[in-house]
């Protein structure tokens, strides 16, 4: 792709995988509502699939509550989960009938008290959450010896609490932190009917892996949950149960194609004059067109080493070399990878990479009307008909004229390994 001279990276996003992602995880947490952590990842298309299979979205902040108000989501199926808002989100949430806020110390329950007093809190607890990769807790929610205060405070303020909430950090490899955290929230529970709460909501925030290699696998964490739920807030006790889901739905659905865009030889050793032939133990150092101040920013944030896919398939035969990948910007923390194995390749070439679905959209660009990153939404037919016979009455689905074909318009298309695809009208 090329935008205004520029050589682009882009996207190819298969939702057939968030719809499968969506009926597994129907599948395995029955009573669980699923909420979508917008910030994960506001592509439009994304947003408009999810709208339909029903989730509710849960939003950090103004930008993420007008993107999701504007493609129709109602007020009552919106979560404000960011326990640190600006007074201005949290007056935007009240005039725009947002009711549900999270909030986690006393500073920002007067500020709601202040700008959104009709607002129904839950209160965000810590979590053990040492051994994730994302340490939440070092920053948000409260512990369990300041939630009664919390509470009381909120009583005499008038201000209804009516739940709980909680987020153990992405890539916790130990599913027994959720059974401790509900077991957590049962006791704070009890704290706010002592109190006079009326609380009804249990939020079990977000963590679960979007890859099918995690340490943990999502069916496993399901099972802790769920033996958790029915020791702790069996069926029938009157509380809804939520969760906040993010690299669930996304992560393996996105795949990025990017641009080599400069690239340099590098001597492993100072050879003398005789020595400097082709045989010379050398690296390869390739620029590309994004780095980990962008599209990569997980090799910072998740400690993640991204390994590509050649756009073309080299020969048996075809010598490989030690080879690194940087972004655009000159600096030692541009690193996008280092210690692969490629062979020889030129600038203008494309490198794909797979799982790029978390944390690597901008929420502000979709704003304006634009896009930061052209997107090509993909869906193949078995999962666009899984997808209507979850919207559409049983006696409308032998319809013909429901899918059009979606043309990616890219001689890579091939490359990318994409099959025959339908989309639905509304999501394009």
């Amino acid at each position: 792709m090329r935008f205004k001279g520029k050589v682009a990276a882009f996207f190819v996003a298969d939702l057939g995988a968030v719809v499968r992602k969506h009926f597994c995880f129907l599948k395995y947490l029955p009573r669980v509502r699923p909420f979508y952590a917008v910030k994960c990842n506001s592509s439009l298309g994304v947003l408009k699939v999810l709208a339909e299979l029903g989730l509710g979205f849960s939003c950090a902040n103004k930008a993420e509550m007008e993107l999701v108000q504007h493609i129709g989501v109602p007020a009552s199926k919106i979560i404000c989960a960011n326990p640190c808002k600006q007074i201005a989100q949290i007056k935007y949430a009240a005039q725009h009938g947002v009711r549900l806020l999270s909030f986690d110390n006393d500073v920002e329950l007067a500020k709601v008290v202040k700008s959104h007093p009709s607002a129904k809190m839950v209160l965000c607890i810590a979590t053990q959450d040492s051994h994730s990769l994302s340490h939440l807790s070092l920053r948000f929610g409260a512990s369990l010896k300041s939630c009664r205060h919390l509470l009381e405070n909120a009583k005499k303020s008038h201000v209804e609490v009516v739940g709980v909430s909680f987020h153990i950090g992405s890539g916790c490899p130990d599913p027994q932190a959720y059974a401790q955290s509900i077991a957590d929230a049962r006791l704070v529970f009890q704290m706010g009917a002592e109190l006079g709460h009326t609380m009804n909501i249990l939020d079990l925030g977000g963590g679960f892996p979007g890859l099918e290699g995690a340490k943990v696998r999502f069916e496993e964490i399901a099972s802790v949950i769920n033996s958790a739920l029915d020791l702790y807030f069996p069926e029938g006790c009157g509380v809804d149960i939520l969760a906040e889901l993010g690299r669930y739905y996304v992560t393996s659905a996105f795949t990025v194609a990017v641009n080599i865009v400069a690239k340099k030889e590098v001597l492993l050793d100072q050879p003398s004059r005789e020595e400097e032939t082709s045989s010379a133990p050398k690296t390869i150092v390739y620029h590309l067109d994004e780095g980990v101040y962008g599209i990569f920013n997980s090799v910072l944030f998740d400690n993640t080493c991204p390994t590509p896919t050649l756009q073309k398939k080299p020969a048996a035969d075809q010598p490989l070399y030690s080879s690194s990948l940087w972004g655009p910007a000159v600096g030692g923390s541009n690193r996008v990878a280092e210690g692969l194995w490629l062979p020889q390749l030129h600038v203008g070439d494309w490198l794909v990479f797979d799982n790029m679905g978390a944390y690597t959209m901008d929420t502000k660009s979709l704003l304006g009307g634009t896009q930061a990153y052209r997107i090509t939404y993909a869906m193949s037919r078995l999962a666009w008909e899984a997808l209507r016979g979850q919207l559409l009455p049983a006696e409308d689905q032998d319809a013909e004229d429901v899918c059009k074909p979606l043309s990616c318009g890219w001689e890579i298309t091939d490359t990318l390994c994409v099959g025959p695809v339908f989309t639905p009208a509304s999501i394009m």
